[in-house]
């Protein structure tokens, strides 16, 4: 009797050391498997070109914007997407109406001379009044920062798609998948949400509407929007201008922007105001996520290092040093990533900034 009583105990023992061995596989399999096939095969954004069957030829349309004191940033951004692509590119250049002959000979002056390209000097005169800046950075006040709002009336010859990247940028993938990727019926763009990322702590911060945007503002609550919906960054972005032509897209922005000078709509929460809030109220739920490791980001948050060098240089295909520390700066990090693709202006003019050793 007492032997079988053992005989039992063991088999339940065994049957129990089965069931943990399981138990303890599928949790791996849950909160392991997912990342490692993300970031191991092809890519979300890399595999949607094929699916939506592109026609890689086709020339991209790339955007980016600056003004004359950052000048140097959107020289290292096209270097950087020149190098890094097969495609044929358009860049279609934003700037200031004192930056317009300086870019200009800056390119011609140096081996991006061979680059298509256009330069516009954006009219300030469209945002005139409409921006106020409550708290936080006062740089976001510069007009250049809403010039992403007027893309179909800075290129009214544009009917098709076009890539929007902030000059704080370097691009190590190629931008033909970025530029293709798959955005849904019914949404008007692609953004990065806040919530997800590389880097899980900094994915945390500031990652709801609320931090952006002010709830107790009668014209928001009509809008039925969740205070903790995920937030996104709009310094990266794919949209269609003729999708945004057809929604008068620039129009609401505007509206926004205008009721925000005589109302607090935006401004004194954490996201410090600037082109952001508008743009999260008229693109809520219209837009498809960016795949993470094509919009890594928040490394102007900080002078210390937020990422490992390995992963930014390996496998990042987009770096973003969103932030007060820009890569040309005295105390940003991993400023050797930029200063591969940066091209020094000619007459000296832009400075780059180092620590002294």
């Amino acid at each position: 009797m007492i032997f079988e009583m053992g005989i039992l105990s063991a088999r339940r023992g065994k049957r129990l050391g089965v069931l943990l061995a399981v138990f303890w596989i599928g949790a791996l399999c849950y909160f392991w498997l997912p990342d490692a096939i993300k970031y191991i095969s092809k890519s979300d954004t890399e595999k949607s070109v094929e699916e939506d069957n592109f026609s890689l030829d086709q020339t991209l349309h790339v955007c980016i914007a600056s003004d004359h004191k950052t000048l140097g940033g959107m020289i290292a951004l096209i270097n950087s997407i020149i190098i890094n692509t097969n495609s044929e590119v358009k860049f279609h250049l934003i700037v200031d109406s004192q930056s317009v002959d300086r870019v200009t000979i800056w390119i011609k002056s140096t081996k991006l001379r061979y680059i298509d390209f256009e330069v516009k000097a954006f009219p300030e005169e469209w945002v005139d009044g409409k921006i106020k800046i409550r708290a936080g950075r006062k740089e976001l006040a510069s007009p250049l920062n809403y010039a992403r709002y007027y893309l179909p009336r800075l290129f009214p010859d544009i009917n098709d798609r076009i890539v929007y990247i902030d000059d704080d940028c370097i691009v190590q993938g190629d931008i033909k998948f970025l530029y293709h990727m798959h955005i849904r019926p019914g949404h008007w763009a692609a953004f990065s949400e806040d919530c997800e990322g590389v880097n899980k702590r900094l994915s945390r911060l500031s990652n709801v509407y609320a931090e952006f945007i002010d709830f107790k503002n009668a014209n928001v609550k009509k809008l039925n929007m969740k205070p903790s919906a995920c937030s996104f960054n709009t310094g990266v972005f794919v949209t269609d201008l003729r999708l945004w032509d057809k929604n008068n897209i620039t129009q609401q922005l505007e509206y926004w922007m205008e009721l925000n000078t005589k109302e607090e709509v935006y401004g004194n929460e954490k996201g410090g105001g600037g082109s952001q809030p508008p743009m999260m109220i008229v693109f809520y739920n219209k837009y498809t996520n960016i795949e993470s490791l094509w919009h890594v980001r928040h490394l102007g948050l900080s002078a210390g290092t937020t990422y490992n060098k390995g992963l930014l240089e390996n496998r990042a295909k987009l770096i973003h040093w969103n932030g007060p520390f820009k890569p040309w700066g005295r105390v940003a990090q991993h400023s050797s990533i930029w200063d591969k693709y940066f091209i020094p202006e000619p007459s000296g003019q832009f400075k780059v900034v180092r620590r002294a050793v």
